[in-house]
């Protein structure tokens, strides 16, 4: 690690004990930079949009669960920064006490609203009639868990066993064995990684107007240039009933002719579009590229109109 990337400083989703500290591991695996958690996913995005820090690392998507939506609510309204990079974490769960608990002891039951209903059928089995709390982290769950003595026990992860003293009750308490978190890495809003040949982009785009076929020639867009669309999710704007923002991640980079010929038309016919960056893809999938649809093809285009002009 270079000495620049040394002196990095991290926003991440505290406390000390979350997913999202497994998956700042990922992007600095030697722990060079200095870790700083943070209370929310907005206060990370804000961090590094006024500088208090170089890159911030907040969740996106779950497998089971979808977008998270605390995160895309705050990138379509938040300026200032951009995706770099992305990290997939394996979510197991775990039930967690205070020592002396024990499982038919436990009616309240604290973790993240994203995380209970990934337990929600085990749960139903082996705790009828428990109270969910709501926890702002998955860490801070374990925290009230051990300090709060209306909280019976916390769903949280293995690494917070490394910052409280509580016991298991039970291991993986979660409904699917295959769940994973994606989580992105942000820093401020100039330059984009270099193009790998595996890469996604990533935006936020409203309808313009609510009418029959509007969400269809959006997605012409992508789909008339050959471009595979990885994830599209809908939001409401908030303003009034009726009105989404859709969130969608491509694949391919905005290097690419063809993604940013699809970005200008994008920008035509929304200009309310947010750019949220083009960055590696976690799994180093290289993007799938349609015949005729290559930077050359695009290329070969271009000079044949100009050939037509002259």
């Amino acid at each position: 690690m270079g000495a620049a990337e040394t002196s990095m400083v991290y926003s991440y989703l505290g406390p000390a004990g979350t997913f999202t500290e497994d998956a700042l591991r990922g992007f600095d695996p030697d722990h060079a930079g200095e870790w700083r958690p943070v209370a929310s996913i907005v206060q990370a995005i804000d961090d590094v949009a006024q500088g208090r820090s170089d890159r911030a690392v907040i969740p996106i998507e779950n497998s089971v669960e979808g977008g998270v939506t605390a995160t895309l609510d705050a990138l379509a309204t938040m300026t200032g920064v951009r995706i770099r990079g992305e990290r997939t974490v394996p979510i197991t769960f775990h039930l967690l006490a205070r020592p002396g608990v024990r499982l038919a002891d436990v009616r309240r039951i604290a973790t993240h609203p994203m995380s209970y209903p990934q337990c929600r059928g085990w749960l139903a089995e082996h705790v009828p009639g428990h109270q969910f709390v709501p926890a702002p982290s998955n860490a801070a769950a374990a925290a009230s868990a051990l300090h709060d003595e209306t909280i019976d026990a916390a769903i949280a992860g293995e690494r917070v066993l490394d910052h409280y003293g509580l016991e298991v009750l039970a291991r993986g308490i979660g409904d699917n064995a295959n769940a994973v978190t994606r989580f992105v890495l942000l820093g401020p809003d100039h330059g984009v990684p270099e193009p790998t040949g595996a890469d996604k982009t990533s935006l936020i785009v409203e309808l313009p107007v609510d009418e029959a076929g509007a969400l269809l020639r959006l997605l012409e867009q992508f789909s008339t240039r050959g471009i595979n669309m990885t994830r599209i999710e809908s939001r409401p704007i908030g303003d009034e009933l009726g009105r989404y923002r859709f969130s969608i991640d491509l694949e391919g980079h905005v290097c690419d002719a063809r993604v940013a010929e699809a970005l200008r038309g994008v920008y035509r016919f929304s200009p309310r579009v947010v750019f949220l960056g083009s960055y590696p893809r976690a799994n180093g999938r290289a993007a799938s590229v349609q015949p005729g649809q290559g930077n050359a093809d695009h290329e070969a285009a271009r000079r044949w109109v100009e050939a037509l002009l002259r």
